[in-house]
């Protein structure tokens, strides 16, 4: 037998509650919404604190930002992008940007003006909606690209309890020639856009991603992934109306914006916000909330292992918790148990999949590996195909470790403008996804490395040549290597090996704090080593494999 696994067709759904599924080949991600709205236009769809938004709110607010977008010229195809924290403005665009069959490109807020401006170039973004905060990042990034109009918000905005562990004490920042999100929904309230004609085939995201090869690639995500991805959400999590979803995942990530965007808007039930992730207010927003389901890094479960301040009865409500974005170490897994009761699902799958591919069904446990220990990341989700290859692309056998290959509904399109990358990672819609795995006799599936040089910090993604990039821009470096390091709590972390140019000098901290102004929090170095030279082939290119040897 080899080691391919084709899942079963769709489960049944799980109670006479659960919404009927939407049809994938002929529906989109706004039939989804709309769909739910017409169920029940009454029933909540964010939950941000103090304050709830209903169906027939985001319906209302989401039109208003249509018309106002509009406007100002945005329409079919267009790309819009969005810096933005886990607040309800990003669900409301979302919504509203779907609204004009215009394309969501999710950036992360964390983002310095080099990465923000090499997304806004590359998608062809023709506007941003960002928060204050992020507003003169924006504006510097946007110089030399296509955006027409930024549009700022704040995280203060739909609530009014002003918790200073998540919103500090600084007041709003107002930008001179931004418009306000809310104001332009004040403006155009009580207007609708003209009707657009979505496809299945249509892009509704365009997330960035490092993928398997090279620097950030965006992948084209169409309505029908989006809707097939929600539904997967929906029937492996239980996720029902009068449950709840408690938003831990950034929403710019693939696993927000499905797990926490897509799944909810189609469920019909609430998305829990709280702008970004603190463990003592997210416990208490998801016992305020009764929230039902979760699924976030592991890093999130181990914060809240080690909180004295997070007990067992914040955390009673959930039904379903699931982990995704990293490996779950199994003695991570059973310490959250020991203390919660609740036993983490594991979930995998990447910005190319839509998030879900390999999944724990919330029924079961994951098998632990008794060679390596590694917990099984699940099996393939309905109406999905994996197999794990060799170099050649030729099934191994059972227990063989090879490249893992996933086919299904919840495949993108592929890389927006790369054509030969598309080829390359996903040729006949096979994604080929650079983990190295193997699948056991039971179907289960488990990862044991990454094909690639890509680090893991906390489910972030970090490309080592991007880093070293910025080490060589330092005046006094002369070589640079960055590799991944085992860390307890972040899974891997970020070293650097440098070597420095004849009579120039550099502290490590000099060192850290040049990348921590470059690069996003979780991409710059936490440790810094200087060798007089760094190891290298006989054709000089540097040998990351033997950095990663520990001494």
């Amino acid at each position: 037998m080899t080691n391919v696994y084709e899942s079963k067709p769709w489960l049944a759904n799980y109670d006479a509650d659960t919404p009927p599924n939407v049809d994938i080949e002929h529906a989109n991600a706004l039939a989804m919404f709309r769909a739910s709205l017409e169920r029940d236009r009454t029933a909540p769809i964010i939950r941000y604190f103090d304050r709830t938004v209903s169906f027939a709110e985001l319906d209302e607010m989401s039109d208003a930002l249509a018309v106002a977008l509009a406007v100002d010229g945005i329409g079919f195809g267009d790309r819009v992008s969005f810096v933005l924290q886990n607040v309800p403005q990003f669900v409301i665009a979302t919504v509203a940007v779907w609204k004009l069959g215009a394309v969501v490109v999710p950036v992360n807020p964390m983002y310095r003006d080099r990465e923000l401006s090499t997304v806004l170039a590359d998608s062809g973004a023709v506007a941003v909606i960002c928060l204050e905060s992020s507003a003169e990042t924006v504006a510097t990034a946007s110089d030399g690209t296509e955006v027409r109009r930024v549009i700022t918000t704040s995280e203060r905005d739909f609530q009014s309890r002003d918790d200073e562990r998540i919103f500090g004490s600084a007041s709003r920042i107002r930008h001179d020639g931004f418009p306000d999100l809310l104001e332009l929904i004040g403006a155009h309230r009580g207007q609708k856009p003209e009707k657009v004609d979505l496809s299945p085939e249509d892009l509704a995201y365009l997330p960035y991603t490092s993928g398997t090869t090279g620097p950030p690639k965006g992948s084209m995500n169409t309505h029908s992934n989006v809707v097939f991805a929600a539904q997967i959400y929906r029937d492996w999590l239980g996720l029902r109306p009068g449950g709840a979803m408690f938003a831990v995942a950034p929403l710019f990530h693939i696993t927000g914006l499905i797990g926490h965007v897509a799944a909810p808007l189609l469920a019909g039930a609430p998305t829990i916000l709280t702008c970004r992730f603190h463990p003592i207010v997210a416990a208490e927003s998801i016992s305020e909330h009764r929230a039902t389901a979760i699924i976030g890094a592991i890093t999130v479960f181990i914060a809240w292992t080690d909180s004295a301040a997070v007990s067992k009865e914040s955390l009673s409500s959930l039904e379903s918790v699931y982990s995704g974005g990293a490996p779950i170490p199994h003695a991570a897994l059973e310490a959250f148990r020991a203390k919660f009761g609740h036993y983490i699902h594991n979930g995998y799958g990447l910005t190319e999949t839509n998030s879900p591919a390999i999944v724990v069904p919330n029924s079961r446990e994951a098998p632990v590996d008794p060679a390596s220990g590694a917990v099984a990341v699940g099996v393939p989700v309905s109406n999905t195909y994996a197999e794990v290859v060799d170099e050649n692309d030729r099934p191994v056998q059972i227990g063989e470790y090879g490249e893992i290959v996933v086919s299904g509904p919840q495949v993108a399109l592929g890389y927006w403008n790369k054509p030969d990358e598309t080829a390359h990672a996903m040729p006949d819609g096979r994604f080929h996804t650079g983990d190295i795995g193997f699948m056991d006799g039971d179907g289960w599936f488990y990862i044991v490395d990454r094909m690639k040089d890509q680090i893991n910090a906390s489910g972030f993604k970090v490309w080592p040549r991007e880093v070293e990039d910025v080490l060589y821009e330092h005046p006094a470096v002369r070589e640079a290597a960055v590799v991944g390091v085992m860390d307890p709590y972040r899974g891997e972390t970020v070293k650097a090996f440098v070597s420095f140019k004849d009579g120039a000098e550099a502290t490590t901290e000099d060192l850290v704090e040049f990348c921590k102004e470059r690069l996003a929090a979780y991409k710059y170095p936490r440790i810094v080593e200087v060798m007089n030279d760094l190891p290298k082939t006989v054709s000089g290119k540097i040998l990351r494999r033997e950095l990663r040897v520990p001494n």
